[in-house]
C-alpha cells in the first residue's frame, strides 16, 4: 500500500528536498506542496487533495502550523500530522501535539527515523521519539504541590484554557479586565508560574481541563 504525504513548510527550496526524501521512501508518494496552513485548507476543499498524512512545519505565516493542525483535528481526521520543525522548545512541542499532531521530529533527522516516523503513523497512529516521550511523561504525569483554588479561580482558570483573551474572559465573567488580571497574577503566585502556557498545563495535569 501507497500513502499520501503533502508538505507544509514556506521555505520552497527545503520543502522541495523534503518531498523528494519522501518520495524516495518505498510505502510513500508526495501529493502537493503548500507554503502555509491557508494554502493547505484552500486544497482540503477537493476530497482528491487530501492526504493520508500532513508533514507541518509549524513558523509559517497567515496560518501556523499548530492552528492548522488544530484545524485538520476537527475537520479532516483523516489526515495524520507530522511535525517537522526546526523549534526545540519544550512548549511548542507540547502545543503542536496538544493540537492533534501524531508525532514531532527535528528538521535534522535522519531519513530512516523520518520514514519510520512515517510508516508508524500511518498504520499505528503516532511515532514519539526517545525525547517527546520524556516531555509528555515529565510534563502530564508531574506531581503539583497541593493548592486550594477559589471557585473563581477555577472559573478563570479553564477559561484560560480556550482561545478567549484575557478581555473576552472578563466579560464572560462579568468582571473587569483588572480583576481578571488580579486573579492571574495571583494563580502566577500560587502556583509558580510565569505565563499563560504554564496555567494551561497546569490545568490539564491537575485534570480541572481537558483538550
Amino acid at each position: 500500500m501507497t500513502y499520501s504525504v503533502v508538505i507544509v513548510d514556506d521555505h520552497t527550496l527545503l520543502s522541495q528536498a523534503i518531498a523528494g526524501l519522501v518520495d524516495s521512501f518505498g510505502k510513500f508518494k508526495v501529493l502537493y506542496n503548500c507554503k502555509n496552513g491557508q494554502e493547505l485548507l484552500d486544497r482540503f476543499t477537493s476530497p482528491k487533495n487530501i492526504p493520508d498524512l500532513v508533514l507541518m512545519d509549524i513558523n509559517m505565516p497567515i496560518l501556523n502550523g499548530i492552528e492548522t493542525t488544530q484545524i485538520l483535528k476537527t475537520d479532516f481526521p483523516q489526515a495524520k500530522v507530522l511535525a517537522l520543525s526546526i523549534e526545540e522548545d519544550e512548549g511548542t512541542i507540547l502545543k503542536m501535539l496538544r493540537a492533534g499532531a501524531r508525532g514531532y521530529l527535528m528538521k535534522d533527522t535522519k531519513r530512516e527515523i523520518l520514514e519510520e516516523a512515517l510508516l508508524n503513523i500511518a498504520q499505528k497512529g503516532y511515532y514519539h521519539t526517545n525525547t517527546v516521550t520524556q516531555i509528555l511523561v515529565g510534563t502530564l504525569e508531574k506531581k503539583e504541590p497541593i493548592v486550594d483554588l477559589k471557585d473563581r479561580e477555577l472559573e478563570f482558570l479553564r477559561l484560560a484554557c480556550s482561545e478567549m483573551t484575557y478581555r473576552e474572559i472578563a466579560d464572560a465573567m462579568h468582571l473587569s479586565p483588572k480583576t481578571i488580571e488580579g486573579y492571574r497574577d495571583a494563580l502566577h503566585e500560587k502556583l509558580h508560574i510565569k505565563n499563560r502556557i504554564g496555567l494551561v498545563l497546569y490545568a490539564i495535569r491537575n485534570k480541572i481541563f481537558e483538550p
